[in-house]
């Protein structure tokens, strides 16, 4: 994920300063230096990084710190508060309510993914309960209506647009009062794409804010701009209201940084960032858990637990957690959790939300080794078997001729097939063992939010030796969980 170089950097220019015996002002001095460097290498622009250099030096004065504090801690907590202010520009975005129309506009740069994130905004806000209505009035680009009205239909969302009307102000305000008509109480405007250089199509967008008069208007930033960031965003904060951005595009290989200079250009906050081009790769972005998972200060039990109740809705969890309770484990239930899983997003984006886990850990490599890839082929192999086979708990029933025709009927090696089953059996066993009081008591956490407990060793055992790989191995899950703590910590974290 974009800024995870970033990130690495910095939290490598802090775990330095820490193992110094003496912590004294060349050290503090020297901490700060990589970061400085770190950052306008990331393309954050160098008058916001001398100022937040300035400002923990105000902050950290280690010849007035009094005997017996932590230098460390303290200038950690200068450098987080510091990145803390530079995207929080100290003033919340308009937040549409449910039954009361609101109009927000998406304003940008050509090729900022501005389109499709009106669509991922839409979605996203559609499965909250809102009814929202897309209106295109990007006459400029050839195939703007188009790309819309795809994406509209796919995610089964109203939309309007013209492919002979080229006034895009007429346009907006037509989709407008039809979608007001319809209550519709999310009304998104998509416009042309556009830079601080070409004036017609800035006084355009100025005629579409004042004809429509928008309650939000959003920057949609893309996140490999680099250096021109901070010029282009205030270009458009200085023709229209700005008063969100949402930065696209942070699966890339981009260094990022701009994305921190649109902040502090449009003193808007980020509320949304793009992860990728599917319509559910669409985040909230909290600016503390951010930080905090760039620093390696800590995860984001939040927003892990909003992705597992996104994945998991609560009023299915009592029979999932029922079934589990009686270590009526099938490959059924394993077809459904890996589907759950698979809701959630790319693995290593939802390792990188726990308390200590370091991204580096995560191997790169191509598609086809990645645990995401063999779950999905998973998911095939088990589309191949019958019902007798998916719903019985018993494992021996799946004999050489049964996994021979599976493998045949999902295209996939025998090994492969035998592969999935070994895992099928270690998940089993797991769960048998919780349902009998051994490890994980899933009975007692039903009926009194329980205590029990997993020590790494059983861990261990019980994942599955890829996905075991993929944490780094069984050193790392060790460390990590010693991190973490006992599992009551990390279970009061969710009270």
């Amino acid at each position: 994920m974009v800024l995870a170089e970033l990130g690495g950097r910095i939290s490598g220019a802090i775990r330095q300063m820490s193992n110094e015996i003496i912590i004294d002002d060349k050290v503090l001095n020297d901490c700060l230096n990589e970061i400085t460097r770190a950052l306008i290498q990331s393309d954050v622009q160098f008058s916001i990084v001398c100022d937040m250099q300035k400002n923990i030096k105000k902050i950290v004065k280690l010849n007035d710190v009094a005997a017996g504090h932590d230098k460390r801690k303290i200038i950690k907590q200068a450098i987080f508060g510091e990145l803390c202010r530079i995207l929080n520009p100290g003033k919340a975005s308009f937040t549409p309510r449910k039954g009361k129309t609101s109009v927000v506009m998406f304003v940008g740069l050509q090729g900022s993914g501005k389109t499709t994130t009106c669509t991922k905004y839409a979605h996203f806000h559609q499965k909250k309960g809102w009814r929202p209505a897309l209106v295109c009035t990007d006459t400029f680009r050839a195939g703007a209506f188009d790309q819309l009205k795809q994406n509209a239909a796919k995610a089964k969302i109203p939309f309007y647009g013209s492919y002979t009307e080229s006034d895009p102000v007429r346009i907006a305000v037509e989709g407008v009062e039809r979608f007001k008509k319809e209550n519709c109480d999310l009304i998104i405007v998509d416009t042309s794409g556009r830079h601080k250089q070409e004036a017609s199509l800035f006084e355009e967008m100025r005629q579409l804010s004042e004809a429509t008069k928008p309650d939000l208007v959003i920057f949609i930033m893309d996140s490999s701009i680099g250096q021109a960031a901070f010029d282009q965003a205030r270009a458009f904060k200085q023709s229209v209201a700005v008063g969100a951005v949402i930065v696209t595009k942070m699966d890339g290989h981009a260094k990022g940084g701009g994305a921190l200079s649109a902040v502090a250009a449009t003193k808007s906050p980020v509320v949304f960032v793009g992860t990728g081009e599917h319509m559910d790769e669409f985040q909230v972005f909290d600016v503390e858990p951010f930080v905090k998972r760039l620093l390696g200060m800590g995860g984001d039990w939040s927003g892990l637990v909003d992705k597992i109740q996104e994945a998991m809705p609560m009023e299915q969890q009592p029979e999932l957690l029922q079934k589990l309770s009686e270590g009526n484990f099938t490959l059924r239930t394993m077809y459904e959790q890996i589907q759950t899983m698979l809701k959630m997003g790319p693995i290593s984006e939802v390792f990188s939300m726990l308390p200590g886990f370091n991204q580096e850990l995560m191997p790169k490599g191509s598609e086809k080794g990645s645990q995401t890839y063999k779950l999905k082929r998973y998911l095939i192999m088990m589309d191949s078997m019958n019902k007798k086979e998916l719903d019985s708990p018993n494992a021996e029933l799946m004999n050489e001729s049964r996994i021979a025709r599976i493998a045949k009927g999902s295209g996939s090696p025998v090994e492969d097939v035998k592969e999935m089953m070994e895992a099928y059996k270690r998940m089993a066993k797991m769960w048998s063992k919780a349902s009998k009081g051994k490890g994980l008591n899933i009975s007692k956490k039903i009926s009194k939010k329980g205590s029990g407990n997993m020590n790494a060793e059983q861990m261990c055992k019980a994942l599955p030796p890829e996905i075991l790989n993929q944490i780094g191995g069984a050193g790392a899950l060790k460390s990590l969980m010693k991190q973490m703590g006992s599992s009551k910590d990390i279970m009061s974290s969710f009270k």
